[in-house]
């Protein structure tokens, strides 16, 4: 599949752990998705602010912390470099939650920052940070609807 995929210039990378893989994209997306949806705004215009990339920084702990409470061996600085190198490598990118709100579809927040707060409250990790970027875009997305 991965030499199919390689002919249609589709990047491919295989792993023998699709758990540590899941748990790294949604720590990016959480990291990017509801900042980029709320400012509409580039990952690199986010990175450019120091006060975004604290924000980030303190949603990426989150995300590794309630990871690691799954059993998952996530390291955070690992997550935090994985995390920066994304804004460096597609600064001009908006995110799929900014690409949802501009058309006024619904976002995938609740699936993002949403089950690491669902996720954290099972295990007992507190995610003040993903559960306010949450529930920010759940607003936006609310007032949308009544314009």
């Amino acid at each position: 599949m991965a030499a199919l995929f390689g002919t249609a210039g589709v990047p491919v990378r295989i792993s023998a752990d699709v758990m540590d893989e899941l748990w790294r994209k949604l720590m990016v997306n959480c990291a990017y998705n509801a900042i980029s949806g709320l400012t509409q705004q580039p990952y690199g215009r986010m990175a450019a602010l120091p006060e975004i990339c604290t924000l980030q920084h303190e949603l990426v702990r989150e995300v590794v912390a309630v990871a690691r409470a799954d059993g998952q061996s996530m390291s955070l600085d690992a997550a935090l470099v994985a995390m920066a190198q994304i804004a460096q490598a597609m600064p001009a990118q908006l995110s799929s939650t900014a690409q949802d709100m501009a058309r006024g579809k619904p976002s995938e927040i609740d699936h993002l920052n949403g089950f690491i707060v669902r996720r954290g409250a099972e295990l007992g990790v507190a995610t003040p940070v993903n559960q306010a970027m949450q529930a920010l875009v759940k607003l936006a997305e609310t007032a949308r609807d009544y314009g």
